[in-house]
């Protein structure tokens, strides 16, 4: 990662101590439980040695990020958690979804989740969990590479072939089942257009198959609903079921949200 790699707006040039801020929370981020030391992280970012020991004790001190008793170790501090939680809270899109992930999960005993594209990836935004069995390792905040599985092919399958042309592979393979090769994903996302939903068999995690649903309030759509299922448990019936339900989930919040107003639209 580099500071280069940080975005910016169209026509304005970006502020350096700004942007090697970001790319530095984001490495950190990034790291989950690695602890990273300093010599890491200025070799990572490609930062001097004394600049990135000034910033890191700068966001010590605003607990933006956190070390060790010694102060050689640095890990994401508890104010990244403050902002992510003030994310999800003041979204109206996830605040009206989440009762309706409870309704799906409830009458299909299985894992439901929403999630937002966010190239190349997408996170998770709000889960609920399956009470039949084990937890899968999805949770809130998690990001996924979006050929990877079915959250991710039904925003892709939303896209235009123009913006699908700058797919290139081969993929970060997660599974050995994952759709790493550019013309087997194009083939797949040609697939859910025509279906109108996405599949996935233990494309993300093995041994758990999904049905991803875009949300088509936003044009092209940015989020989208699953359902995650235990390969072990999934027939015929139980599948034709689990779409049904998602399609009637979907019709209720694009309906909701169609009909919302008021509320800031942001950019994604």
């Amino acid at each position: 990662m580099s500071e280069a790699g940080v975005g910016r707006s169209k026509g304005i040039r970006g502020v350096k101590s700004a942007a090697r801020t970001v790319a530095l929370l984001e490495l950190l981020a990034a790291r989950g439980d690695r602890p990273a030391r300093l010599e890491e992280l200025a070799t990572e970012l490609d930062v001097p040695r004394s600049s990135m020991y000034q910033l890191l004790q700068t966001l010590v001190d605003s607990r933006w990020v956190r070390t060790d008793v010694t102060g050689s170790l640095y890990g994401i501090g508890i104010r990244a958690l403050l902002t992510g939680t003030s994310y999800l809270d003041t979204d109206r899109r996830v605040r009206t979804v989440r009762p309706y992930l409870g309704e799906a999960s409830d009458a299909l005993g299985e894992t439901i989740h929403l999630a937002r594209f966010d190239r190349p990836d997408v996170v998770y935004l709000a889960t609920r969990e399956s009470h039949e069995y084990v937890r899968t390792i999805s949770r809130v905040g998690r990001r996924i590479p979006a050929h990877a599985g079915a959250l991710g092919k039904a925003v892709l399958a939303e896209r235009s072939d123009a913006e699908l042309s700058r797919l290139t592979g081969p993929f970060a393979a997660l599974t050995e089942k994952t759709l790493t090769h550019r013309a087997a994903l194009l083939a797949d996302l040609a697939q859910v257009r025509a279906r109108g939903y996405a599949i996935e068999h233990e494309e993300t995690v093995p041994g758990i198959a999904g049905f991803g649903f875009a949300l088509r309030y936003d044009t092209p759509a940015i989020d989208a609903l699953s359902c995650s299922v235990p390969v072990a448990r999934l027939t015929e019936e139980h599948e034709a079921h689990i779409v049904s339900v998602m399609r009637e989930i979907r019709v209720k919040v694009e309906a909701l949200l169609a009909s919302a107003s008021g509320a800031p639209e942001w950019r994604s």
